[in-house]
């Protein structure tokens, strides 16, 4: 049987997990490129198992009904919009996951905080081109944190928030005081958020409803002075209309991990702009998130092979 991993970029998916415990008739191929529908296609005969990491390849229907091989798909972490569960269901296709979210994310949100409010990323290239150039940063004691989403990750954010000080106010469509004041929080209106905030940070799950969430009409209500930060999924922001806003300066500026097309092109706007910190979907990218994350596909694997698959997504 062939187990293929795909996307795995840092190389890592070998020896992050014990692979072995699959039996000697196991062939497990890590694939370290990203590749389009056809070659995908290609690569992908004979494997009955195949595993991706969270939504870096999709599977659309079109791209299920050509892999006639494929019995078993398992994605890393609970959730994968990039799946269309319903055609693999209409496929004969297990689709399984492993465990959720990791602190990892919440630290890699205050990284960015910390380097658009400090300018960390241009002083360090200002320092290695042999510059010595300080340049007034952002303190966040006494600053409001304005956080969009208020679950878990959004909890551990505030958290941090109060250590450092700040005000923490939050906003969801479903989020009732007290949940937000349960979780160290205050809430606020959307409007109110996003006009008062020093710092708006997203914390949403992809859905219909969370879609551009962040548009035109929130950017312009932010004040010239603050940033908007996102490591939960690029489509949840107006891609254009947070260019245009960091541009023209209407906004301090923004630190994103996450992007409406991943890898996000060479040439897009946003890689010009000198108040944007950008990385390459990097919250989730730890040592120790993927060892938990490829020894659950492991064990995904084993339970299927026995006839019990575990973790099963979409009933």
């Amino acid at each position: 049987m062939r187990v293929t991993v795909l996307d795995d970029l840092e190389q890592v998916a070998l020896d992050a997990a014990d692979w072995s415990r699959l039996g000697p008739d196991v062939e497990v191929v890590a694939l370290a490129e990203h590749l389009g529908p056809d070659d995908l296609v290609a690569a992908l005969a004979g494997s009955e198992v195949v595993v991706c990491m969270r939504e870096r390849t999709p599977f659309p229907r079109d791209l299920v009904e050509r892999l006639p091989d494929l019995r078993l798909l398992v994605t890393t972490g609970a959730r994968n919009a990039a799946l269309d569960l319903a055609a693999c269901a209409d496929a004969g296709v297990t689709v399984c996951g492993t465990a959720g979210g990791s602190p990892s994310v919440v630290e890699h949100a205050w990284a960015l905080i910390l380097a658009v409010a400090r300018d960390v990323v241009g002083r360090a290239v200002s320092m290695r081109a042999g510059g010595w150039a300080p340049v007034p940063g952002t303190d966040l004691a006494g600053r409001t944190l304005g956080l969009v989403g208020l679950g878990r990750t959004g909890t551990r954010m505030a958290a941090i928030g109060r250590a450092f000080g700040m005000d923490v106010v939050a906003w969801s469509k479903n989020l009732t005081p007290e949940r937000a004041e349960a979780a160290g929080a205050r809430l606020v209106g959307r409007a109110d958020l996003f006009g008062g905030s020093d710092v708006v940070s997203l914390h949403v799950v992809l859905s219909e409803r969370t879609r551009r969430l962040v548009g035109a009409p929130e950017l312009a209500l932010m004040r010239p002075t603050a940033f908007l930060v996102n490591t939960s999924r690029g489509p949840v922001v107006d891609e254009e209309a947070l260019v245009r806003a960091c541009r023209e300066r209407r906004i301090a500026g923004a630190a994103l991990d996450v992007f409406d097309v991943e890898p996000l092109p060479a040439g897009h706007p946003l890689r010009t702009l000198d108040n944007v910190v950008l990385s390459p979907h990097q919250g989730y990218v730890t040592r120790d998130t993927f060892r938990t994350w490829y020894a659950d596909v492991v064990e995904d694997v084993a339970a299927w092979r026995a006839g019990a698959p575990v973790r099963v997504l979409g009933g």
